[in-house]
C-alpha cells in the first residue's frame, strides 16, 4: 500500500505503453483486452485509494525521497482521490463503447485514451503548479491524437483551433509560473500558501496578477466565458467515446480553481485573499446564460449535450465564486452527476445518429430507428437527469447547489440563473426527443442494432445517477469531509508541510 498514490498515473500510462510494443502492437482484439484489464485494475486502486484517504487522512507521495518544496509531491487527499475515482470509471466506459468499433478508426486509439487517464488522475493528484503543468501538457497532447482519430474535415478544423488555443494557455501558464517561482521561490503549493502571507506590499501587485493569469489558464480549460467557444464545436466533432472522456476535460480547470485560489489565494492569504471572487462571480453566472443559449439554439444532439456541458461550468463556477464549504461541497456532488450523465449522452446520442442514416443526430424528421423505444428509454433517463427532474441526481445536485446560496442577494443571482438554465435544458431536451424519436417519415431502415458492449457501456454510465440518489448519505458526507478539507488552509500547510521535512512520515 506504500505505493498506492502513485498507481492511478502509472497503471494507465505504463499499460498505455505497453500497447503499442509486441504482441499486442498489432493485435486489435489484444489490445481491448488489455485496455479494458487495466481500466478495471486502475478503478480497483482509486477505490482503495479513495478508501485510504477518507478513513486514514491525506496520503503523501514523494518521488525519490527527494523532500519537497523541491522535490515531487502527490498528494492522495479525498477531493483528489474521488476525481481520480471519477476518471478511472469514465475511462471505463469510454473504452468499452470504443471497443464497439471506434478504436478501428485511426491507429493508437487504446494508448492515447489511457495516456489521457493517466494525464487527468496526475493533474488531481499532483501537489505543485509546476507538475500541474506537465500533466496539463500530457492529458492535452493526447487530446490532440484523440480528437482527429479517424480523420475528418470537421475534426481537423476543430482540432486547430483547440491547439492554437491550448499553446495559449500553456505559454500564459509558464509566464505566470515564471512570476510565482520568481516571487515565491517554490511551486509547491502548500509552500506557496505560505510564503504568500508574508509578501512584502511590492511584491503583492505582481503576485496578484500572475494569480489571475491562472485564473484565465484555468477558465480556458473549463470552458469559462468568454473562453468557452472552442468546447462546442470540439466536443460535437469528437467521435463518441473520445466525446464521453472529453466530459472530464472541463472539470482538471474547475478542480484548478478550487484548488489553487482556495489554499493558495484562499481566506488566508491576506490583501491578495479571494482575489479571483471579483471576477468568477459574473463569468460564472455569463457562462450559465451562454449555455442557456447555446443549448436552445443547437441544431443537433452532439451540439446540444456540450452546450450542456457549458451549463454545468457555469454551476460549478458559481460554487466557486461562492468560495464556502457548503458551496464547494454540493458542486462536488454536481459534478459527479454531471460528467458521468453527460458522458452517457454523448453515447446516446452516437447510437441515434447511427440508425438515423444521413439525418444522423440533426433535429430534422427522418426515417425511425432500428431499436426505437430502447434509445428513447436510455435518452429519456438521460434528459431527465441533466434537467434535474426528481427523483435522479440532477435534481439532488440543483437543489444542494441552490441551497448553499445563504443571503438574500446571493438567492436573487444564482437561483433564477440556475432554474432558466433548467427551463432552457427541459425545453431543448423535449423538443429534440420529439423531434428525433416521434417525427418520423417512415418505417425502420434495414440497419445495424447497437452493439452489447456499446449498451453496457451507456448503462453503466446512466446507472449512476439512481445510484447517487440511493447512496445519497454517504456520497455527501465524502464531498462534505473532502470540501472541509479543501477550505481548511491550516491543515492544508501546516499539517502537510512537516511531512515534507526529513524524519517525517510519508
Amino acid at each position: 500500500m506504500q505505493h498506492l498514490a502513485i498507481l492511478p498515473i502509472l497503471i494507465p500510462m505504463i499499460g498505455g505503453l505497453l500497447l503499442i510494443l509486441p504482441p499486442l502492437q498489432n493485435a486489435l482484439s489484444r489490445q481491448r483486452v488489455a485496455s479494458i484489464s487495466i481500466c478495471i485494475l486502475l478503478l480497483i486502486a482509486a477505490t482503495l485509494l479513495l478508501h485510504s484517504s477518507y478513513t486514514e487522512g491525506t496520503r503523501l507521495y514523494i518521488l525519490g525521497n527527494w523532500v519537497p518544496p523541491f522535490g515531487i509531491v502527490l498528494v492522495a487527499d479525498p477531493l483528489a482521490t474521488l476525481l481520480v475515482l471519477l476518471t478511472s470509471l469514465l475511462g471505463l466506459a469510454a473504452l468499452l463503447y470504443g471497443c464497439a468499433g471506434d478504436d478501428q478508426k485511426g491507429m493508437h486509439f487504446h494508448t492515447l485514451m489511457l495516456l489521457q487517464i493517466a494525464g487527468v488522475n496526475g493533474a488531481f493528484l499532483t501537489g505543485d503548479l509546476f507538475n500541474l503543468f506537465v500533466f496539463f501538457e500530457i492529458l492535452l497532447i493526447a487530446s490532440y491524437a484523440l480528437l482527429i482519430h479517424g480523420g475528418g474535415k470537421q475534426k481537423t478544423q476543430a482540432s486547430l483551433h483547440y491547439v492554437i488555443l491550448n499553446l495559449v494557455g500553456s505559454s500564459i501558464f509558464l509566464f505566470a509560473l515564471g512570476i510565482m517561482y520568481g516571487i515565491l521561490g517554490t511551486l509547491n503549493i502548500a509552500d506557496m500558501a505560505v510564503q504568500v502571507r508574508g509578501l512584502d506590499p511590492a511584491e503583492q501587485a505582481i503576485v496578484k496578477v500572475a494569480g489571475l493569469l491562472l485564473l484565465i489558464v484555468f477558465g480556458l480549460k473549463s470552458a469559462m466565458l468568454p473562453l468557452h467557444f472552442w468546447l462546442p464545436r470540439t466536443y460535437s466533432s469528437a467521435s463518441a467515446p473520445i466525446a464521453a472522456l472529453f466530459a472530464i476535460m472541463t472539470k482538471v480547470g474547475i478542480y484548478s480553481i478550487f484548488r489553487v485560489h482556495t489554499v493558495i489565494f484562499g481566506d488566508e492569504a491576506g490583501v491578495l485573499a479571494n482575489i479571483a471572487q471579483f471576477w468568477l462571480w459574473p463569468l460564472a453566472l455569463l457562462t450559465l446564460l451562454i449555455g442557456a443559449a447555446g443549448v436552445l439554439a443547437s441544431p443537433n444532439l452532439r451540439l446540444l449535450t456540450a452546450n450542456l456541458v457549458i451549463i454545468s461550468v457555469g454551476t460549478l463556477l458559481v460554487a466557486a465564486a461562492l468560495g464556502r464549504v457548503d458551496a464547494t461541497a454540493a458542486a462536488l456532488y454536481y459534478l459527479l452527476h454531471t460528467t458521468l450523465v453527460s458522458a452517457a449522452m454523448f453515447l446516446i446520442a452516437d447510437l441515434i445518429s447511427q440508425q438515423r442514416g444521413k439525418a444522423g443526430d440533426r433535429f430534422v424528421p427522418a426515417r425511425s430507428m432500428v431499436q426505437r423505444h430502447l434509445l428513447g428509454g436510455l435518452y429519456f433517463v438521460a434528459a431527465l437527469a441533466l434537467v434535474g427532474m426528481p427523483p435522479l441526481s440532477g435534481f439532488v445536485g440543483k437543489a444542494l447547489m441552490m441551497q448553499a446560496a445563504q443571503t438574500a442577494t446571493e438567492m436573487a443571482w444564482i437561483w433564477p440563473l440556475i432554474l432558466f438554465s433548467g427551463l432552457a435544458s427541459l425545453i431543448a431536451l423535449s423538443r429534440a426527443g420529439t423531434t428525433l424519436f416521434w417525427q418520423v417519415t417512415g418505417t425502420a431502415r434495414d440497419g445495424e442494432s447497437a452493439k452489447r458492449i456499446q449498451l453496457i457501456a451507456v448503462f453503466i454510465l446512466l446507472l449512476s445517477s439512481p445510484l447517487l440518489v440511493v447512496f445519497g448519505g454517504p456520497i455527501t458526507e465524502l464531498t462534505q469531509a473532502a470540501a472541509t478539507q479543501l477550505h481548511d488552509t491550516t491543515y492544508s500547510v501546516d499539517a502537510l508541510l512537516p511531512l515534507y521535512l526529513p524524519g517525517g512520515e510519508q
